[in-house]
């Protein structure tokens, strides 16, 4: 499979697990960081770089993209898990274009309740009308862009992946769609309920958007 010119960048929450199964997926020959906040564990291997800094995603996340040295950053969530064509159209998209911001279809695992199924159509739906995907549709963006954006807030608790689309949309770069799925973890609605973790998520989405529309970006990062 090609190996396009990118870094991987998966932010790791304390005590997360997740990401041994997402990290088994990712070709050894793609360069790929993990980002969190406790010492590198035993079992990585040799393509595998382990940063141990402070919690926050956005922290993270920006952490990682420092460190790469590649044309292209690809932010990943640790729960998710990829279509084996993600590695073949990635590295496509990739090479057709200079500059962009890009993202994947969304499914959700089967580990909650089956209306997920509603949530992924309306992300998916949303992504491709108004061009404002989540972070766990796994964005892919050149790094000269990063950088010019600011990369993601670091203030924020939760949210700075559509913070960040906002702002890059509003910056003229629009999101398209890599061909490919990417699934993603659906504990969180078994845990506090679908309707009610669907709610809070239509508000705290209506929030960000408005907010990132409001506040200054983050200045160029170096």
């Amino acid at each position: 499979m090609p190996q396009p010119d990118l870094t991987v960048v998966v932010p790791v929450a304390s005590a997360e697990q997740a990401w041994i199964g997402l990290v088994d997926q990712i070709p050894a020959d793609w360069p790929t960081v993990i980002s969190g906040t406790t010492p590198r564990p035993d079992r990585l291997g040799p393509h595998i770089r382990w940063l141990s800094g402070q919690p926050g995603r956005g922290r993270q996340l920006n952490a990682g993209a420092a460190s790469a040295q590649t044309a292209w950053l690809w932010f990943v969530h640790a729960d998710s898990r990829l279509d084996p064509r993600v590695f073949t159209s990635l590295p496509q998209w990739c090479a057709q274009r200079s500059s962009g911001l890009g993202y994947l279809d969304l499914a959700f695992l089967p580990d909650g309740p089956g209306l997920t199924r509603l949530n992924a159509l309306g992300a998916n739906l949303r992504s491709r009308w108004f061009g404002l995907p989540y972070g766990d549709q796994g964005l892919c963006i050149s790094t000269r862009e990063f950088r010019r954006l600011g990369g993601f807030r670091e203030d924020l608790e939760r949210g700075e992946d559509l913070d960040f689309v906002v702002r890059a949309r509003a910056a003229g770069l629009p999101a398209t769609r890599i061909p490919g799925l990417i699934r993603t973890s659906a504990r969180r609605y078994s845990d506090q309920g679908w309707l009610r973790t669907t709610w809070q998520h239509q508000l705290n989405a209506r929030r960000l958007i408005r907010e990132a529309r409001l506040s200054p970006p983050p200045g160029p990062l170096p």
